[in-house]
């Protein structure tokens, strides 16, 4: 796979990891799982992703667990904070702990699995 395809490759998964973990989230909170709201929810998860990957410079390495690591300390900090701060919404406790394990299984969990297949 050329680099530009693995580096569009990785970013999309990292999205729709970020997108499956809120809509799960709402689903199993009885929420509307319709685009406007998932989206609506994840935004703030997604602007502190997009940062991650800059700060990480994640384009170099894609697939690298160091950069997976980054990734996900970044935008589960980030995410929260502007969820709390700018989006005006709650940050609980339980919250905080899903939003930090999903998160982590799914960003640092899927480069791990594809270390292992190359």
């Amino acid at each position: 796979m050329n680099k530009s395809r693995q580096i569009v490759v990785a970013l999309s998964l990292d999205i729709f990891s970020v997108l499956l973990f809120v809509a799960v989230g709402r689903r199993n909170h009885n929420e509307s799982a319709g685009i406007s709201g998932v989206i609506e929810v994840a935004l703030p998860f997604l602007i502190a992703l997009v940062c991650s990957w800059v700060v990480s410079r994640a384009w170099k390495k894609p697939d690298a667990t160091k950069n997976g690591v980054v990734i996900w300390l970044i935008t589960v900090v980030l995410g929260l904070l502007l969820r709390n701060l700018i989006f005006d919404r709650g940050t609980a406790t339980p919250f905080i702990i899903v939003a930090t394990v999903v998160l982590g299984v799914l960003l640092v969990g899927r480069r791990l699995i594809m270390r292992v297949i190359r």
